[in-house]
């Protein structure tokens, strides 16, 4: 069971709250920097390792430089992404650019850092080299389609519209070979939020095998491969952790028996996670501003999905600490809403929590990843701001909330 704690007493929060107002993200930093150490010591044993944190999970240049100063680098997926890593300093090989659907001009801007170029799809092959031309070194994106089952989040390979298929893959590096490039990658990312450590492992095995292929039918060698993210984080209290080492363990297994044997070492091995590595440690601090009990019981925030959209739009669990009444019996069942012209928006439906009164402090947890990042201003929503809990236990902004100037600021009233 994940025992669901907070990293700050109620006198801190409420000093919190104070200087900064309320709803905020706020994320622990010490915590991040052990969990990623975690993460890099459990593939210690690989001749080369690197993590590419998944930027679209927590795209703060605050969050990505503590990550930086544990050896992580970027995957991006846009030209924003890239320009937040050029702006915490990472280029060059410690970013990967994996896109579908992408303007040229934010390969352009990927290939200006120097970043891995990812291609989604067989035919950018001629968009690229129409483009920006084409790169000393390239990975592509396989998607294996029946041969691998997804999970419910992000669904079966083949419905998805990421990657290349198996055929495509063998046609994408020749056709690369014939036009001299000499350093190839292998990428894949088939789930989402998967707790299962099996599916990584037979992912690991999956891909090795088709480097293996790769180089007996084409006679090209496989520099790096990425097994993606999608790894999970305990959203419920009943959930336990990925247990990092066994599938570090067992990826390392299956290198021993594959890799190894057919004289294909080093191969690097990389990943891209993103919400385990900061989604645990991130928290949405909220009041509570009104009650309404009528067919239901109502518990009503100064937050709303426009902070964190997961609960309204998946229907997806955050447990939620009501700050001093955690040994309280949660006896009294409510729905949690925000504001929006939405009836989904809603933190939590029919949870049993202690009662709430005006003015208690809720803290949402797990929305370190995927939480303020997917923030939005329908009903004209200012986005809340971001904190960094430092391990000395002071706080710094690290995102002030949005005002009303900018919400207004792309329109031009002048010319009403």
């Amino acid at each position: 069971m994940a025992k669901k704690t907070l990293p700050f007493t109620k006198e801190q929060i409420e000093k919190i709250i104070d200087e900064y107002g309320s709803p905020f993200h706020i994320y622990d930093e010490q915590a991040i920097r052990e969990n990623v150490r975690n993460l890099i010591k459990a593939f210690s044993w690989a001749p080369k390792f690197k993590e590419y944190f998944a930027v679209k999970a927590t795209p703060n240049p605050y969050i990505m430089k503590i990550l930086q100063e544990e050896g992580v680098g970027a995957d991006c997926s846009s030209i924003a992404e890239l320009i937040l890593s050029e702006k915490v300093g990472l280029k060059g090989n410690e970013i990967i650019f994996t896109s579908n659907n992408t303007p040229a001009f934010e390969y352009k801007k990927a290939v200006e850092l120097g970043a891995i170029i990812n291609l989604d799809d067989i035919s950018h092959i001629d968009y690229i080299e129409k483009h920006i031309g084409i790169p000393e070194s390239i990975s592509f994106r396989y998607n294996p389609g029946p041969l691998r089952a997804g999970n419910e989040i992000i669904g079966n390979p083949e419905e998805a519209k990421y990657g290349l298929t198996k055929d495509q893959i063998f046609e994408a590096y020749k056709i690369m070979k014939e036009k001299d490039v000499k350093r190839f990658g292998l990428h894949t990312m088939i789930i989402s939020n998967e707790l299962n450590p099996d599916f990584f492992i037979e992912t690991a095995n999956m891909m090795f095998d088709l480097v293996i292929e790769i180089k007996n039918k084409l006679d090209v060698s496989i520099e790096f491969v990425n097994f993606g993210g999608g790894l999970g984080i305990p959203y419920l209290p009943e959930e336990e952790p990925v247990d990092l080492e066994r599938i570090g363990q067992g990826v390392k297994e299956a290198y021993e028996q594959k890799i190894t044997p057919n004289g294909l070492d080093p191969l690097n091995i990389t990943l891209e996670y993103g919400r385990m590595i900061t989604g645990p440690y991130g928290y949405l601090v909220t009041r509570a501003i009104h009650k309404k009990d009528i067919y239901k019981n109502y518990i009503g925030v100064d937050a709303s999905m426009s902070d964190l959209m997961r609960p309204g739009m998946y229907g997806a669990y955050h447990h939620i600490t009501v700050v001093g009444k955690e040994s309280e019996p949660h006896d009294q069942v409510y729905d949690v809403t925000g504001s929006l012209c939405e009836n989904c928006d809603k933190f939590a439906i029919n949870r049993k929590l202690p009662k709430i009164e005006i003015g208690d402090i809720l803290v949402i947890h797990d929305t370190g990843a995927h939480g303020h990042a997917m923030g939005f201003n329908y009903n004209g929503k200012l986005r809340s701001s971001e904190l960094l809990l430092k391990p000395d236990g002071s706080v710094e902004m690290i995102r002030r909330a949005e005002t009303l100037e900018d919400y207004f600021a792309t329109l031009d009233f002048s010319k009403l």
